[in-house]
């Protein structure tokens, strides 16, 4: 890997994050994106883009960072020993976008790079990311919509790749505590470079390309979606799970948490701004409440 691979990859983050806000604020129409640029001397440097009390978002982010550490974080040399020692830089764009109306899903998305370095030695590189759904109230059409977005990505790179990459999704993104999926999936890929890095710098483009392709059709059609005080509150008590999620399972959080070279304002930024617990709460039986965890919270071939 030369030098000029991983700026490329910078530079196409950089004008990721950039399109996404865009898109974004256009369909939101009342808010923008405060910009927060900040660098730390030793450890790395970043942009996050907040957007918050908008028309259609209560609150979103969309980062980008690009770390250095001179030892890989457990979370990382846990699954891959071999790394252990290896000076490290890491870069990708992530965001989670919380919408106002319940009945538009959260969504989630995140592409990275990572370079592992050692002295006389090839680098160790990989990519990583994906994006994922999480409704609060489930309509088949959107995620019919939301995964023939993800497969269509995945076409001319490899027959078996959206197959393999929506079971990683629904396998990672399970709250192994509550025995329950997090959101109805998409895609999910880690340690990704077996087509060398041209192609598989091409494949991470494809799909960062199919997030807004995805997601922005079905805001459009829930933003305007009247609701009731009790859906609010249904919404609040299952972003409880995706702070549960976040807090204890995400590797991002946690790699960002363990590395000491990240900001963590932007680390957290992906929790949502208002959450409640209830205490051994239960829908009511035969409720939109209950459909979304008997119906769709469980993994399914969408397309």
């Amino acid at each position: 890997m030369q030098a000029e691979d991983i700026n490329a990859v910078k530079e196409f983050l950089l004008g990721l994050q950039n399109s996404i806000c865009s898109g974004l604020e256009e369909e939101d129409g009342s808010a923008s994106f405060r910009t927060d640029q900040w660098d730390r001397e030793q450890g790395g440097s970043g942009i996050t883009r907040i957007i918050a009390d908008g028309a259609v978002f209560e609150k979103g982010g969309v980062n980008f960072s690009h770390v250095f550490g001179e030892s890989m974080p457990a979370s990382a040399t846990a699954a891959r020993p071999e790394l252990a020692g290896r000076a490290y830089q890491a870069m990708g764009v992530s965001l989670v976008i919380h919408p106002h109306n319940p009945f538009v899903p959260t969504s989630h998305a995140n592409f990275r790079l990572f370079v592992a370095e050692k002295d006389n030695e090839e680098p160790v590189w990989w990519f990583g990311g994906g994006f994922d759904l999480t409704p609060y109230y489930g309509f088949e059409e959107d995620c019919v919509h939301w995964h023939s977005v993800a497969r269509q990505t995945c076409e001319g790179f490899g027959e078996d790749y959206y197959d393999k990459f929506k079971a990683w999704c629904d396998d990672y993104f399970h709250l192994k505590h509550r025995g329950e999926a997090r959101g109805v999936g998409g895609l999910f890929f880690d340690d990704f470079n077996e087509l060398g890095f041209e192609q598989s710098f091409e494949f991470v483009q494809s799909m960062a390309s199919g997030y807004l392709k995805a997601y922005r059709p079905i805001v459009n059609k829930r933003k305007d979606t009247p609701y009731e005080e009790r859906h609010r509150q249904f919404q609040e008590y299952r972003r409880g799970r995706y702070a549960e999620f976040n807090l204890v399972y995400d590797r991002g959080t946690v790699f960002g948490l363990q590395s000491g070279v990240g900001r963590i304002e932007s680390i957290l930024m992906s929790l949502p701004p208002v959450v409640r617990w209830i205490y051994d709460w239960h829908p009511e039986p035969g409720s939109d409440e209950e459909k979304l965890t008997s119906d769709f919270l469980k993994p399914r071939d969408w397309v």
